[in-house]
């Protein structure tokens, strides 16, 4: 039942006002000051570039984690955790992290010859033939596929001052290129490295997928820990001592039959 305070109320109601609409219309689209933006220090490239799906061969090495499955080292999702907790506390991915860091902050200054030495150490201290060829397989495909893609100076500078180019050195000069933080860098590197080694196992029969993720899960802490300590790190930081794995990666050279590369 219309009333005449019905018919009030409706005849003094404002009008819309369609230019503050627009105005808070445009205020939801644009992100605020005080937000994160997807600007070039945006850690984006770093999903790209370590995916599974990017071009640089990562699934066809074990990090002779098959002669370990061969030799009945790894039977199991206990024993390959040891197995990578020893390679992040103690090995190569911890090792990988500090040359990254150290190849970053020198590409992040701009020095060049800083970073090809690096590259140097990083190549001499591969302690066996395949893990030689594993980093600087990956390292090159990297170079050619970020720099058609990703395409910088820096990375050019790379490609023609050091041949063959080590991985972590690679990923490291491109996110110091495209202005990617070091932390974000050696967090996404380390899990994506681990990652790649729970995949192999997966594919060499000692765990299932469920468990191969419950593994990465549980590497996290592990992960982070080897990440701060590489952010803060320096090349005198540097130390290896998961023998087992590098003789492991020595023994798979010779290894009668096999899926991998490494």
């Amino acid at each position: 039942m219309i009333t005449p305070a019905t018919i009030t109320r409706a005849t003094t109601t404002p009008p819309m006002d369609t230019n503050s609409l627009m105005i808070d219309a445009a205020r939801l689209q644009r992100p605020s000051q005080d937000q994160p933006t997807d600007s070039a220090g945006s850690a984006l490239p770093l999903l790209i570039w370590l995916s599974p799906a990017f071009p640089v061969g990562a699934f066809a090495y074990s990090h002779g984690l098959e002669a370990a499955v061969e030799a009945g080292d790894i039977t199991n999702a206990q024993t390959l955790q040891a197995w990578l907790e020893d390679l992040v506390r103690y090995g190569s991915l911890r090792a990988d992290a500090l040359l990254a860091a150290c190849a970053w902050r020198a590409a992040d200054a701009g020095d060049m010859a800083g970073v090809i030495e690096i590259n140097d150490l990083t190549l001499a201290l591969a302690p066996s033939r395949e893990r030689h060829l594993e980093t600087t397989g990956q390292g090159n495909a990297f170079v050619t596929a970020v720099q058609a893609s990703w395409p910088s100076d820096l990375m050019g500078e790379l490609a023609q001052g050091a041949e063959p180019v080590a991985y972590p050195v690679a990923v490291a000069v491109a996110a110091a290129a495209h202005g990617v933080p070091l932390p974000a860098l050696l967090d996404a590197y380390l899990v994506a490295f681990a990652g790649n080694l729970v995949s192999a196992a997966v594919r060499l029969g000692p765990v299932g997928q469920t468990d191969g993720q419950k593994i990465i899960a549980r590497l996290v802490p592990a992960l982070r820990e080897a990440a701060q300590m590489a952010a803060s790190g320096t090349l005198d930081d540097l130390g290896s001592a998961a023998l087992r794995s590098d003789i492991a990666a020595m023994r798979h050279e010779t290894q009668y039959s096999r899926l991998f590369r490494s």
